[in-house]
């Protein structure tokens, strides 16, 4: 049996597989093209992909497809064969740099936003050498960018590269600003813990919402669900042991750093955790971890339920993105420090994200903004949908020290003069952690908490990452013109303290009093994604994306239609999935329980029959409520084809559709609680989430 250390990475051409595979002046030049973003040179390209080639072969590949991340939030691939043919009539199996740098798969049918006509089919991937290349289902996958034949960037991931480079030009800006001349790059890690739920596939294949739609559009509330939190933390059991197993493996191969694993609060809900990772590969890495967690489900006859509320009224999923920075030579810009030169660095780092936070909360709400998420956000396990900024006590109260100038009292008396008194070193977390903030400072990172457990982490990033990069920007302009650096930077700090403070909370983000409290701040309380995305084409949200040149106005208004098209026909489908729910499955169904109690009874006439005769009658009225109610959904589905923009068909769905929706709903809940379980026509709540022994 192979040691975790001998399978990690196996599959991955990694930094080891290119130093043992290629010559040292390719392997240089390569190296310097991921650590410096230098310009790839087409004879490195050409010997890269013989030894990819090579390597792959031996590894058991026949294929090699550009594997990039469409608007369609999964991951898209066509696949090619390694075999030519050879002049004696057989094949040989060769590759080529020129295909490993572009390829050209058909750009009409992906989501583009109105960037691309649909008989404008050209389209390129370009390969992204800072993410290493791997084997799957014997097909060597190449990470890559996806753009039209304009240019226009039709994915998710060469936006997420624009705005890391982004950052990383304003940040050494204020590094060298501190006199540090050695660091060539900064760069953002995320460490995103990915939730799911596991059930078993007898159980879902009964249930036609989750197969069309990945979660529950009709369910009782069970006997027992998560009230006792005796599923948190818990044995993991045997079949999910076994599953997780294998999962783990799987991702090690691919070099995926699974770390951590654990059972959730919800019944059949766990969660993986990875290590920290380099954002675009934390992001790469990310969206396999999805797909080989279905696959692997499968394999042991469960399903992977990734939607971030497949049952109403227990708890739903999301990723934590854990969000740091730092530098080329291992310096984390979030850590405290121990000298005051560390500290003042820090500091001026710190205030730069609480300041990005406040100016562009819209944007990082709308960055998480589906279908899916807005039944998650602001219940007892999300984070509500107003963004604050959670620091805890201590950090707090040196930020009040600095605002007003006056002495901190730590551990002893300290006056908070930047570049030289010393913030009290953080030997260990200096706060509780807090469940309940969108976006909490955990010690040396930020932790945003309210994107969906079904979603790419990169829109979240690719926001946060241009927000900040904004805000150095505007403090390197600041302070490069600076006479007395100290004192510029100690009065650029206590100035964004007092202007930006009313975004942090330290406190309960469950409670309504917060949310009454944030309104009385001027933040904004986006509860749905037609009300977020409105802010993506604010001008000043598109100014600094244009700005820092990670969006261009087109790329930014597809985006917007996309994102709506997207919510609209999730809903739609939603309520297409109910109807035929309710027609053809609940209303026939307490129909012929009805007749049956009724039969019942006739025969006990006179014999007392009291359960019977209510019974019917309650059921009796819930079907006419649920003819009723799906008669009203039916009519606003239809009208739905009449209206005409994006914008107001995604209203009307959150005002007119998902409200008839939750009216159907609730009559057809009421009438499973009454109907015997051998005529409920599909596995109860119960039955699902207890499903897997």
């Amino acid at each position: 049996m192979n040691t975790v250390p001998e399978i990690f990475a196996s599959k991955v051409f990694d930094d080891r597989v290119m130093k043992e595979t290629l010559p040292k002046e390719v392997y240089n030049s390569l190296h310097n093209t991921i650590a410096e973003g230098r310009e790839l040179d087409l004879s490195v390209a050409n010997a890269v992909a013989k030894a990819m080639c090579a390597w792959a072969t031996e590894n058991g590949a026949t294929h090699f497809t550009h594997w990039f991340q469409p608007m369609t939030g999964i991951t898209a691939e066509k696949h090619d064969g390694f075999i030519s043919p050879d002049i004696d009539g057989r094949v040989i199996m060769e590759f080529s740099g020129k295909e490993l740098i572009k390829g050209e798969p058909d750009a009409s049918s992906f989501p583009s936003g109105g960037l691309r006509a649909t008989f404008e089919a050209r389209g390129y991937t370009a390969w992204d050498p800072t993410s290493y290349a791997f084997i799957k289902d014997k097909t060597l996958c190449i990470p890559t960018a996806f753009c039209s034949y304009g240019g226009e960037a039709l994915d998710k991931k060469t936006p997420l590269l624009r705005s890391m480079e982004a950052l990383n030009r304003q940040a050494l800006r204020i590094l060298r600003l501190f006199g540090n001349e050695n660091v060539k790059r900064v760069t953002t890690s995320v460490g995103p813990e990915q939730e799911y739920f596991l059930i078993d596939k007898s159980v879902y294949e009964k249930r036609r919402d989750l197969v069309y739609t990945g979660r529950t559009l009709f369910g009782a509330k069970p006997p027992k669900g998560q009230e006792l939190d005796d599923h948190y933390f818990g044995a993991i059991k045997p079949r999910v042991q076994a599953y997780m197993s294998e999962l783990n493996e799987e991702l090690w191969k691919l070099g995926i750093l699974a770390k951590t694993e654990h059972n959730e609060v919800a019944p059949g809900q766990h969660e993986l955790a990875p290590i920290y990772s380099t954002t675009n590969v934390a992001t790469d890495h990310n969206q396999l971890t999805m797909e080989i967690m279905r696959r692997v489900a499968a394999k042991h006859d469960l399903v992977c339920l990734l939607h971030e509320k497949p049952f109403a009224g227990v708890n739903g999923s999301g990723k934590h993105n854990n969000w740091s920075l730092s530098t080329d030579s291992g310096e984390n810009l979030l850590s405290p420090g121990k000298t005051p030169y560390e500290n003042a660095q820090f500091l001026t780092f710190l205030v730069a994200t609480v300041k990005a936070v406040d100016d562009y909360q819209g944007l990082l709400r709308l960055s998480v903004a589906t279908a899916g998420n807005d039944h998650r956000l602001g219940a007892n396990e999300a984070p509500p949908a107003v963004i604050s900024v959670f620091l805890g006590d201590e950090l707090n109260a040196v930020l009040e020290a600095i605002e007003k100038d006056a002495h901190y009292d730590g551990a002893e008396r300290r006056r908070m003069r930047l570049g030289v008194d010393s913030l009290p070193a953080f030997t260990r977390d200096t706060t509780d952690r807090n469940r309940t903030s969108p976006f909490a400072f955990t010690g040396n990172k930020f932790e945003f908490r309210m994107v969906g457990s079904s979603d790419s982490i990169a829109c979240a990033n690719i926001m946060l990452n241009s927000a900040v990069a904004q805000t150095l920007e505007e403090f390197a302009d600041e302070l490069e013109k600076a006479e007395d650096f100290d004192s510029a930077l100690h009065e650029l700090i206590r100035r964004t303290i007092c202007e930006h403070k009313r975004i942090i909370f330290n406190g309960n983000g469950y409670d309504d009093k917060w949310i009454a409290e944030a309104e009385r701040r001027g933040l904004l309380n986006l509860k749905t994604t037609p009300d977020a995305m409105q802010l993506l084409i604010a001008q000043e949200n598109m100014a600094m994306l244009t700005h820092q040149r990670v969006f261009s106005e087109e790329e930014i208004r597809s985006r917007y239609e996309i994102q709506l098209e997207n919510y609209v026909k999730t809903v739609h489908i939603e309520a297409n999935t109910m109807l035929n729910m309710a027609r053809k499955e609940i209303l026939p169904a307490v129909s012929v329980y009805s007749a049956k109690l009724c039969e019942n009874a006739e025969k006990k006439s006179g014999f007392g029959c009291k359960y019977e005769k209510a019974t019917a009658e309650r059921l009796s009225a819930l079907t006419d409520e649920i003819y009723s109610a799906a008669a009203e959904l039916e009519d606003a589905v239809a009208r739905l084809d009449s209206i005409s923009g994006i914008t107001e068909e995604a209203f009307f769905v959150k005002d007119e559709i998902i409200p008839k929706m939750s009216a159907l709903r609730f009559p057809a809940d009421k009438a499973e609680e009454l109907t015997a379980k051998e005529y409920w026509p599909f596995p109860t709540y119960g039955e699902i989430l207890f499903s897997v022994k």
